[in-house]
């Protein structure tokens, strides 16, 4: 067996997300039949950096399959980019250095979030990676109210609670700028990501850059360490999973192992 590394891309707005499930169309799903029916074997199984929810995107996801040692993959790469509908392409194929996980592996995780306030909407032809907020809003605020949630701390008010999951992220880097064509992107960079959490964070935040809820709003809720009600989930369609980072080659076994351990805020 050898294991590949896959470095892909999709437009989530018709997957009900990565992961596989019965009967709705997902990445994963695809990928794995289309692997599978390639090959002439059964759907091998795919481990992904991130799992995105239905509607996230992705420029710079990444995952891992393990495979027959004598796949040839210049010729595999050409036929995955026939078989799979122009939504989701593997972009590179290469055999994965020794102690490679896509998901244990990795150092961190960069998302892109967009918004647009123009008050005509967001242009057509990003109507499907841009949400359209019909108020005015203010870079400044919400740079000020994001720089309180930087660091390790319990996310647990912007994460939805999954059993025997923690809720402890490093969130390095959470800023907004808007670009020459207006629209705002926030870059949203952490060790790992809690279920909801990129989406909840951005929603708090516009409560902040529309004038709704004062500066400090967001750190309050993060201190309180519990899922709160008033913070409004942004829609998936801003979101894009734009890059994972792994450490160099002989460190990546170790990371995996320091990864899989369960962090709490008194030994991490």
């Amino acid at each position: 067996m050898v294991r590949l590394r896959l470095d892909l891309g999709y437009d989530g707005t018709d997957f009900s997300g990565w992961a596989r499930q019965p009967g709705l169309r997902t990445v994963q799903g695809e990928i794995e039949q289309a692997l599978g029916r390639i090959l002439r074997v059964d759907p091998p199984g795919l481990t992904v950096a991130g799992r995105t929810d239905a509607g996230v995107h992705a420029r710079g996801q990444v995952a891992h399959v393990d495979l027959e040692a004598d796949v040839e993959l210049p010729a595999l790469l050409r036929r995955l980019a026939g078989v799979l509908r122009p939504d989701v392409r593997v972009h590179r194929l290469s055999v994965a250095p020794a102690g490679f996980d896509a998901r244990f592996s990795a150092l961190s995780r960069r998302y892109g979030y967009r918004v647009g306030d123009a008050p005509g909407g967001v242009d057509p032809l990003r109507r499907r990676d841009v949400l359209w907020h019909n108020r005015p809003l203010d870079v400044d605020l919400l740079n000020a109210a994001a720089a309180g949630l930087l660091g390790e701390h319990d996310f647990a008010a912007f994460c939805k609670k999954r059993e025997g999951a923690t809720t402890i992220r490093e969130l390095q880097r959470l800023d907004w700028v808007r670009g020459p064509d207006g629209v705002l992107l926030a870059t949203v960079v952490a060790d790992a990501f809690c279920h909801s959490m990129v989406r909840a964070l951005v929603g708090s935040l516009l409560a902040v850059g529309e004038g709704r809820r004062p500066v400090e709003w967001p750190g309050e809720a993060l201190a309180r360490g519990q899922r709160d009600s008033a913070i409004n989930v942004a829609p998936a369609l801003g979101l894009t999973l734009e890059e994972v980072r792994y450490p160099p080659d002989d460190e990546l076994a170790l990371r995996a192992v320091q990864t899989r351990r369960v962090r709490d805020l008194a030994t991490s």
